[in-house]
């Protein structure tokens, strides 16, 4: 198993002291070793609409200020910070379960965008994507609370990566629940925990932790199918008005709020430490969890 940050520092320069007409085509050369994250999509993906689609940083706008977030990821040491923790944790995690899949990773780590401000204020300034097996992508803007977090943000998309991963659980597209989702986010969050402690926590979903109305709201849509109708209840109403999905009366966060309390729960039953629990079925971890916080399975 070999993990690869990628050197975007250097990408990310060049990208910004070009001419503005050149940008684009050098973006696309510097996400390109990544492309293979994009393999399900239909068609040819341009990775320059890609950056763009995913909060990543202007190439027409706001370049001085970009440079200075890169200067500051820079003196914080974060691509070196970054393969370290990943690193540590995946020895972790194996020490734990010996015999799972570890696929060679490939980092993509962005400056994100300064002036969208869902970006830097609904979603703290923050954007991952763990999901496709051997990628990870790490959107972000340096503020000092992302800077201090960045360990524990990558290893919660490694989680995801290691979750499904060849001999792990199957995401298929065609039958996935709102449930499964809900349940990897708090399996993430409580991995980072283990590791990194309150850091863990993804900042939007802490609001939530003990808001009983979010954990009825969610428990309700644990059975809806469809990952179209995922970003509405695991990443709230903002999130589904952003990406032109339906609101379903939930704050920013609530999917990964209502996630830690059930991952949480099932590990109290059940007595079991978090790196047990990469492969265990969302379902079981819903009834376990629901039974234990004394509410009903959603049918």
């Amino acid at each position: 198993m070999t993990i690869t940050v990628l050197d975007t520092a250097t990408g990310m320069r060049d990208v910004l002291d070009a001419p503005a007409p050149d940008r684009p085509d050098l973006l696309r050369e510097m996400v390109r070793p990544a492309a293979g994250m994009y393999r399900y999509f239909p068609g040819e993906v341009d990775l320059a609409a890609m950056h763009a689609q995913s909060f990543g940083f202007p190439l027409d706008r706001s370049t001085d200020v970009v440079r200075q977030a890169l200067t500051a990821l820079r003196e914080a040491d974060a691509w070196a910070r970054v393969e370290r923790a990943l690193q540590d944790a995946v020895a972790v995690q194996t020490r734990a379960l010996p015999g799972i899949t570890v696929p060679d990773l490939t980092v993509l780590m962005v400056l994100g965008d300064p002036d969208d401000t869902y970006f830097t204020d609904t979603v703290d300034g923050f954007s991952g994507n763990g999901s496709a097996t051997g990628y990870l992508a790490l959107t972000l803007w340096p503020t000092p609370g992302n800077l201090e977090r960045l360990e524990a943000v990558a290893v919660h998309e490694l989680h995801h990566n290691l979750r499904y991963a060849p001999g792990g659980v199957v995401w298929d597209p065609g039958s996935v629940v709102v449930g499964e989702q809900v349940v990897s986010e708090g399996l993430a969050d409580a991995f980072a925990r283990h590791l990194y402690g309150k850091a863990g926590y993804t900042p939007f979903g802490v609001p939530h932790l003990r808001d009983d109305a979010v954990l009825e709201r969610v428990t309700a849509g644990l059975e809806v199918p469809g990952m179209h109708h995922f970003v509405a209840w695991v990443h709230g109403d903002a999130a589904a008005r952003r990406f032109g999905a339906e609101p379903v009366g939930l704050p920013t966060g609530a999917g990964y709020a209502v996630g830690n309390r059930l991952v949480d729960a099932y590990l109290e039953a059940t007595g079991t430490g978090v790196l047990e629990t990469l492969h265990v079925p969302s379902r079981e971890v819903i009834d376990v969890a629901l039974a234990h916080l004394g509410l009903t399975c959603p049918s």
